[in-house]
């Protein structure tokens, strides 16, 4: 839609770009990140800091509206300058860097809690270009999430140039939200597992979902939780403080059992296999190529879900990037599951749960808070 305006006074709306503070005490890795950020459109990198306590003593001059923040650091951590501007500044996004280490790992699950959009694991190539070209692959992507969550929230705003007429962003769409009938959409008869495809903001929603779970709720729960090696891990360790199932890193050839929730590990492809006996099920851990640029990949459970549990299964798509996922739903759907897909109000990133919610294949498009509920309602209905 196009206003006029009066002559000489007019102004064309455009992205204002993504201000961007790097924090690390690493000389290299504030310029390999540095680098990478002047490379992507619609990003301006506002300056640095060597430790947290400097990154903090910028904010106000520099008005970063993201920092990429290293975990570790002398003198005031990754951790405590989160804290700090959750509490003084929260309109300020974050984006950790963390080392690929059980301790980084767990400090990673802490800042995610804190409200940490993302993470990126550290790593630790032979040379600066292939450490540059490492974080390049992940962070790109990452950065324009941030961008587009920005946007719907409205806190980036366009910014006017002057001497053209002002061009007005579309209405935005409205966010689907909808649960049909129970007695008519859900499965007659119940399911026997839950199957779990999470990404972005993933860590921070399995804390306030999973905890909802009852102890005895009778099925196991099959989480795929895009993630590195060791990061998952320490998932799996912060959620099990947390819910009254038990929740544990999957183990090759483990049995699937009731009230336990059995994570991917990171940098693994994990699905579901027929046991010796021939009808139990177990965890089957390979190393298979990753699907959608993902390992583990949510498609690849998702498809086994759909085949050993024929009608009798749930699958559960959340906050993420991307569209992994999406083709393990429409076999699960043929095959009879019921199908829940987190709405895009309560999702960091609108991108795994987008197709389910907007296409039909879900019986249920919720937010995050009643998720666990139809959870529940899936494995008790009849």
């Amino acid at each position: 839609m196009i206003n006029s305006a009066p002559a000489g006074n007019t102004s064309m709306t455009h992205p204002r770009p993504l201000r961007v503070m790097v924090v690390d005490d690493t000389v290299l890795y504030r310029k390999i990140v540095s680098d990478v950020l002047a490379t992507l459109p619609g990003v301006a990198v506002v300056g640095s800091a060597h430790n947290g306590k400097t990154a903090i003593s910028k904010l106000a001059s520099l008005k970063p509206d993201l920092l990429t923040l290293d975990i570790e650091m002398p003198e005031m951590n990754g951790i405590e300058v989160l804290d700090h501007i959750q509490q003084h500044a929260p309109h300020i996004g974050a984006i950790m860097l963390s080392s690929l280490t059980h301790k980084g790992g767990a400090m990673t699950m802490k800042a995610l809690e804190l409200g940490a959009f993302d993470f990126i694991p550290k790593p630790q190539l032979a040379t600066m270009a292939e450490n540059r070209k490492e974080i390049e692959s992940t962070i790109a992507a990452m950065i324009r999430a941030f961008q587009r969550s920005l946007r719907v929230s409205g806190k980036l705003k366009p910014a006017a140039r002057p001497g053209k007429m002002a061009i007005l962003p579309p209405p935005r769409r409205k966010p689907v939200t909808a649960t049909r009938p129970l007695r008519t959409s859900l499965n007659r008869s119940k399911s026997e597992i839950i199957v779990i495809g999470i990404s972005t903001g993933g860590p921070n929603a399995l804390a306030k979902m999973l905890p909802m779970i009852p102890k005895e709720i009778g099925v196991p729960i099959l989480i795929v939780q895009h993630m590195p090696p060791m990061f998952t891990q320490s998932l799996a360790n912060s959620l099990a403080a947390k819910c009254t199932i038990a929740v544990r890193e999957a183990r090759q050839g483990e049995p699937i059992l009731p009230n336990t929730a059995l994570i991917a590990p990171g940098g693994k492809q994990m699905k579901i296999v027929a046991g010796a006996d021939g009808k139990n099920r177990v965890v089957k851990i390979t190393d298979d190529p990753p699907e959608n640029s993902c390992k583990p990949s949510v498609d690849y459970l998702f498809r086994s879900a759909a085949n050993h549990y024929v009608g009798r299964a749930t699958g559960v798509i959340m906050t993420g990037m991307g569209s992994d996922g999406t083709q393990g739903l429409k076999l699960m759907k043929q095959n009879g599951a019921t199908i829940i897909a987190q709405n895009e109000a309560t999702c960091v990133v609108f991108g795994m749960p987008k197709t389910a919610a907007e296409t039909g294949l879900a019986d249920a498009v919720l937010p995050l808070s009643q998720i666990a509920d139809m959870i529940v309602k899936t494995v008790r209905v009849g």
